[in-house]
Parts: structure tokens; C-alpha cells; sequence
């Protein structure tokens, strides 16, 4: 297998290196991540233009890209530079939109890719535990269109957003996989209450309460009750955008701890020499490239059967999720107290690399989901295995 990438996307990752490199530096990115906006629209913008956001989506939808591995370059470059702004759910939205959206939600992907809409996925909500299937909010067909009523919860980027993709049941109840149902809604509905805060790793999000939102029926996204199919097919070009940040933040952090062990002194050398710590440091290079390794499995998941693709997701979930927790400690252990302190990128770094695990499902959720693709598809392998034996 071939694991150099194509002329075109290595020259997009060399751009959107350099740009991050000069125009996006560690001081730059702490004042977009802590200001009220949580990012940064001028540069939100400047990403547009370079055409970061249409690598992200297929021609026919305006974009250049959408192969799983043109998502892992572009957010592995975002990794590197621990970037802020929207682009997961620009993604995730988009690319439900370019499934199953109708003529008129399907224009929207064009302003996306402009820099000129922001997008937001509502669909967690408290309790849920990261499945897709379970889902609270209410849609009762209410005249021509529909009343929602719930609340969702971490949303992000919710309270700048100008349209959410929101999840909500229209029949059955939380937990059914059917009967989940899609509206791609405007921000400024009445009825919908938004409470914003800051995240610990940087950025904004929102909890979102939707109390009688009347919204008409073009509103629906695809067909009614049929959102869950849809729903874990973006959410998989989620999971590779996370691992393949989750690589490039890695780098970053192993670079910046190497940086230190070969300038930091004790005894008159460098910390470095001390075999101890030049074993924890390999344990960590390891683990790393076990991580890049089922990044890349998973890229190249995306178009595969059902089955295979979300084994693969969830086992590089899985991965990233043991690996980040691993390095994130290591890399600050390995600092000393030095690497605590807020002034030094490792951890800020560090803490994105946490909390990478627990977006779109945490290493526990994703090892119990790896168990259960394996035995569902060996318990069909063996089904399939006895009704040829009662054919003979």
C-alpha cells in the first residue's frame, strides 16, 4: 500500500503549514481561543481562500477534495497549530447536506466553502453517552410544518452560528434508531435559547434549548425518521478529522518535548543522555506511529462497506484516545513543572489531546463499539457459513 500522498495534497498541507506556521502562532492562537468569539472571522476567511474548506467536499459540491485523506491532511495541519475555528462541523454539516439536502439546503455547501456561513451540529444531548441513536428532543408535526422541543448540549460554536443541523425524534423513543429526523435550521428561530460558554482546551460552545420552534417543513433534512443512517456516516468524516488532529498535535507536542530534553540541563548535561528517560521517550515515539498508523486505516476506511468502515473508525477512536492520554501525560512529565504552566504550548496541546477523546465518543465507548462490529460480523460470517451447508 502506498502511503505517500498524492502532488496535490502535499502541496496543500505544505500551504497550510506555512500559513498556520507564520499567520497563526502559539500567541496568536491563545487570544483567538480565549476571546468571546471563540475564533477568529478575518482568519476564518483567510482559510477559506486558501481553499482549506473546499478540500474538504467532493466537485460536485463546489469543493476540490472529499476524499477521507484529503480530510486527515487538511486536520492534521490544523492539529499542528491547535487552530480554533469551525472547521469539524463545517464538515460534519456539509457533508450531511451533500447527502441527503434537497436543491435549495444544498447552496448552502457554496457559502460554506466561502467562509461566509457557519455551521453547527446540535445533536448531543445530556446523558446521551455519545450514541447517535439516542435522542430526546421531540418534532410533532405542527401544520405545514414542525415544533421542536429539547436540549442539546455542547454545541460548538453554537451562539455564532448562523444555521445548526439539529437531530430531534419524530417517532419512536430515545434509544430506536429509527424515527431520528434532520432540520437544518436558522439561529435566530424564536423559541431557541442559546447559553455560550469557553471550553478548557479553547474555543466556545453552547447548550441549546428548543421550547415550541415552530420551523416549516423545508426545514427537513432528507427523509423523515431516516436521520440515523446519516448521522453515523458524517459523523465517520468526523472521527477521521479528530484522530488525524489528534496525530498532528502529537507531533507537535513530541517535537516540543524533544526541543527540551536536548536544551534542558541537569549535572552539567543534557536531560536527554539519561537512558531512563531516552526509553520513556521511544515508548512514546512508538505510540505515535501506532496512532498514525490506524489514522490512515481509518482515511482509508471511509469508502468501504458498512461494517468495515465503522470497525475501522472506532478501532482508530479507540487508538487516539489511549495514545493522546499517553502522550499528553508523558510529554508534560517529561517537562517537569514547567510543563503545567499555561505560557508553554505542550499543554495546551496536552489538554487537546484529552478532550480529542471525548468528542464523537471516547476510548470506551469506541472499544465497546469496536466488540460489538467484530461479533455482529462474525456472528453474520457464520450464518452466511450454515445456510451454504444446508444448500449442499
Amino acid at each position: 500500500m502506498n502511503f505517500q500522498h498524492t502532488e496535490e495534497r502535499r502541496m496543500l498541507a505544505d500551504s497550510l503549514n506555512r500559513f498556520i506556521a507564520e499567520q497563526y502562532g502559539f500567541e496568536t492562537r491563545d487570544r483567538i481561543a480565549t476571546s468571546d468569539e471563540g475564533f477568529n472571522v478575518d482568519m476564518w476567511h483567510q482559510f477559506a481562500e486558501l481553499g482549506v474548506i473546499g478540500a474538504l467536499f467532493d466537485e460536485e459540491d463546489g469543493g476540490f477534495g472529499g476524499d477521507g485523506f484529503d480530510v486527515a491532511v487538511v486536520f492534521e495541519s490544523l492539529g499542528r497549530g491547535l487552530v480554533v475555528e469551525p472547521f469539524l462541523d463545517v464538515l460534519i454539516v456539509g457533508r450531511a447536506i451533500a447527502q441527503c439536502g434537497n436543491e435549495a439546503q444544498r447552496m448552502q455547501i457554496g457559502r460554506m466553502i466561502e467562509g461566509t456561513r457557519i455551521v453547527a451540529l446540535a445533536h448531543d444531548e445530556p446523558g446521551s453517552h455519545y450514541e447517535a441513536s439516542q435522542v430526546a428532543t421531540r418534532a410533532e408535526k405542527y401544520g405545514e410544518g414542525w415544533l421542536l422541543n429539547g436540549a442539546k448540549g455542547v454545541v460548538q460554536h453554537g451562539e455564532h452560528a448562523d444555521m445548526l443541523l439539529v437531530s430531534a425524534r419524530t417517532s419512536g423513543s430515545a434509544g430506536d434508531e429509527t424515527g431520528i429526523s434532520l432540520f437544518l435550521l436558522p439561529s435566530d428561530l424564536e423559541g431557541m435559547h442559546v447559553r455560550g460558554y469557553r471550553k478548557i482546551d479553547g474555543g466556545r460552545a453552547a447548550e441549546i434549548v428548543l421550547e415550541d420552534v415552530e420551523v416549516d417543513s423545508g426545514t427537513l433534512l432528507g427523509s423523515e425518521g431516516q436521520g440515523h443512517a446519516t448521522l453515523e456516516y458524517v459523523i465517520g468524516y468526523g472521527l477521521v478529522a479528530l484522530v488525524s488532529e489528534a496525530v498532528g498535535a502529537m507531533d507537535v507536542a513530541k517535537d516540543q518535548t524533544l526541543d527540551y530534553l536536548r536544551t534542558r540541563k541537569q549535572f552539567g548535561v543534557p536531560i536527554g543522555s539519561f537512558q531512563a528517560l531516552q526509553h520513556r521517550m521511544a515508548d512514546l515515539l512508538l505510540e505515535i506511529e501506532q496512532a498514525r498508523s490506524s489514522a490512515i486505516n481509518a482515511a482509508a476506511a471511509l469508502s468501504a462497506n458498512r461494517t468495515d468502515r465503522e470497525r475501522s473508525l472506532s478501532a482508530a477512536k479507540y487508538t487516539i484516545g489511549r495514545v493522546g492520554a499517553l502522550v499528553a501525560e508523558g510529554c508534560i512529565q517529561l517537562h517537569g513543572g514547567i510543563g503545567m504552566t499555561w505560557e508553554l504550548p505542550v499543554s495546551h496541546y496536552a489538554k487537546r489531546l484529552v478532550l480529542i477523546d471525548h468528542q464523537l465518543g471516547d476510548e470506551d465507548h469506541h472499544l465497546d463499539r469496536y466488540i460489538a462490529l467484530c461479533r455482529a460480523s462474525r456472528e453474520s460470517f457464520m450464518a452466511g457459513n450454515r445456510s451454504q451447508e444446508v444448500d449442499k
